[in-house]
Formats: C-alpha cells, structure tokens, sequence
C-alpha cells in the first residue's frame, strides 16, 4: 500500500480549511484516511499551519510521500528537511 501525505479540504464554500491527512494514494482527496497529522488555514493572516511533529516524522520514515503542496507546508512548520543538494564536482579545466 503506497501513502501519501496530503490535504483533506474542510470548510464551507469558499471558507476552505485543511486537514493534513496521511490517506492511501487510491483514496480520493476527501474519501477514507488513516491518520489526521494537524491542519492548515489558509484565511488567517498569517496562515495558521499546525502539524504534529512526532507522526509527521513517523510517516516520512515509514516512506509516505507527501505531496508537493504539503511538503511546503511541512518545511514552513519544520517537520520535513530539504534533501541535501547532489555535490558538483568542481569544475574540470
């Protein structure tokens, strides 16, 4: 089973608020999940992004991938590292 992490969209029309949901990569984008990892609001000033540090982490090392938008999300709150940059080697003259 391959997992991703993901937004889940909550909220009233065009009041929308996020869910950061660890869901099954066959389920749909509000359909079955298997863990609420924390939330995200985007109508705040500034955006409101709360995620659980610890299930996050947990997640990343049991290979969910997360989406490119949750992994903005994740690096403003401090839970996911960039990958180190490939080294080049230097330049050959």
């Amino acid at each position: 089973m391959s997992t991703k992490i993901r937004l889940r969209r909550m909220g009233a029309k065009g009041r929308p608020f996020y869910r950061v949901v660890v869901a099954d990569s066959r389920s749909p984008r509000d359909g079955r999940f298997i863990e609420t990892l924390g939330y995200y609001d985007p109508r705040t000033d500034p955006p409101t992004i709360k995620v659980s540090d610890e299930r996050a982490r947990y997640w990343l090392g049991s290979g969910a991938q997360p989406t490119d938008t949750t992994r903005a999300l994740l690096r403003k709150a401090g839970v996911y590292d960039a990958p180190p940059a490939e080294e080049t080697p230097a330049d050959v003259g």
